[in-house]
């Protein structure tokens, strides 16, 4: 279960947070009446592999390991989030199911803002909002084009063990 704890400890780390980093110290400050710090020991599940869920979140310190579990419950590590970036931004966005299990690595601490709280933000300070979801998208296009380098990779990886099988079966045919 996660437990608040005081956010102004943490406010240099926060400033680091990707979303957050152009925001003035006003907007920032206004920004984080509407966030809270939580706590998440090591192997805690922040995020469950099709829950719906309304957050949004910041690592401040910590890491997060992302990972999909496969029909036969087989556990496939995807990536590390590390301090200062962001994750379940889809949640900003809908109110799908999540994709894949968000599970702290070690004890951490994360920034947490509801969806709906973010709205009320974006509508009231829109300036500071428009530099939030400039952030945010910007956040999904890297995790894009890093899926794309991974599934380019994978179809490479395909395409060389078709020519290793044809290696073989060259090798393997008797003396033509």
């Amino acid at each position: 279960m996660t437990v608040p704890v005081e956010t102004m400890q943490y406010i240099e780390t926060i400033r680091e947070i990707n979303m957050l980093r152009y925001l003035s110290g006003e907007e920032l400050e206004q920004f984080l009446g509407s966030a809270e710090i939580v706590d998440y020991k090591k192997g805690e599940k922040i995020i469950n592999l099709g829950d719906v869920s309304p957050y949004l979140y910041g690592v401040v310190r910590g890491s997060m390991q992302v990972s999909v579990r496969e029909p036969n419950d087989q556990e496939i590590f995807i990536c590390t989030i590390e301090p200062g970036e962001v994750f379940g931004e889809s949640a900003i966005f809908m109110t799908e199911k999540r994709t894949a299990d968000v599970t702290s690595c070690q004890d951490s601490v994360l920034l947490r803002v509801h969806r709906k709280d973010l709205m009320t933000f974006i509508r009231d300070n829109p300036q500071a909002g428009n530099k939030i979801l400039m952030l945010i998208i910007f956040s999904l296009l890297n995790k894009l084009r890093e899926a794309n380098q991974e599934l380019a990779f994978e179809k490479q990886s395909v395409i060389e063990l078709d020519d290793i099988d044809s290696l073989v079966k060259d090798f393997m045919k008797d003396g033509d």
